[in-house]
């Protein structure tokens, strides 16, 4: 009776959890067509000093706490010039007073840094400036700053230093690849969609004009705000009779639809282009 109690109790003991020092955090965040998966622990700063003490200058760092700082591309990215293939990989830094070495790890099963270091795993090394902050970051912080449809900044966070590390993405590859594929039998939504991107792009304005033309010829009842796409697409184009003749129907069509935000748009619109 003794061990079974003694059992119990070490079995619910086991079973306790308790909030650790450095809590883990993932992230998961689209960049134009890319999957990106960040995993990484956040050790807080509890009044202690950072870069050069606590995170020694120009020595490898985990750049977090415990099992290594992750990050994972759905596609291939491009840091500092140099091609990453899609995969895992251990975001290790080398902090300095002015500058941080930021190196893409192949290896990304470790406990904090590697025993050994090898060069071969690197796929990637960047060399970017450490900002100085006028607001202090209690807690380390890893974000996706200044997102674009082709590019992201990977914002590296604690006390009062940014690390941002810019990477590029394949999106136009992706998307022209994907276009040029459909159009061999291309549907209203393919041709929409293949506008409206070229359109945000800024890629060539009569392509994205012809795409829209024969989406609208292959859908006779377009909904507001596709409508208003095409208005927009038209005005780029220099086409400011076809824009304002767009906007006319996106905005009878808003109305119709009871949606008061596009209402508003079209009105703003047409009013700029001196049609009301």
């Amino acid at each position: 009776m003794l061990f079974a109690a003694m059992t119990f109790t070490i079995g619910l003991q086991a079973q306790i959890q308790t909030p650790q020092p450095s809590p883990f955090q993932k992230t998961e965040q689209k960049v134009g067509l890319t999957d990106v998966t960040l995993e990484y622990s956040r050790p807080s700063m509890r009044g202690r000093a950072l870069y050069g003490d606590l995170v020694p200058f120009d020595k490898i760092w985990r750049t977090g706490a415990n099992m290594n700082t992750k990050i994972t591309f759905s596609d291939e990215v491009e840091i500092g010039g140099t091609a990453l293939k899609a995969g895992t990989y251990a975001i290790f830094t080398k902090p300095g007073a002015s500058n941080w070495e930021v190196y893409f790890y192949t290896d990304s099963n470790n406990w904090g840094e590697p025993s050994e270091w090898d060069d071969s795993k690197v796929a990637a090394k960047v060399t970017v400036p450490a900002q100085p902050m006028t607001m202090e970051v209690e807690t380390f912080t890893i974000s996706f700053d200044d997102l674009k449809n082709d590019s992201a900044i990977l914002g590296i966070v604690w006390g009062k230093t940014y690390v941002g590390v810019p990477i590029k993405f394949i999106t136009d590859k992706i998307m022209s690849s994907a276009i040029e594929r459909v159009m061999n039998g291309p549907t209203f939504t393919d041709y929409y969609a293949a506008a409206v991107y070229y359109f945000q792009a800024d890629k060539d304005i009569k392509q994205a004009k012809e795409w829209m033309d024969k989406a609208m010829e292959l859908n006779k009842k377009p909904a507001f705000y596709q409508v208003r796409q095409k208005a927009l697409i038209y005005a780029k184009a220099g086409d400011k009779k076809g824009a304002i003749a767009a906007a006319k129907e996106s905005l009878r069509l808003s109305k119709e639809a009871g949606n008061d935000d596009y209402v508003a748009l079209n009105t703003k619109t047409l009013k700029e282009w001196g049609a009301m």
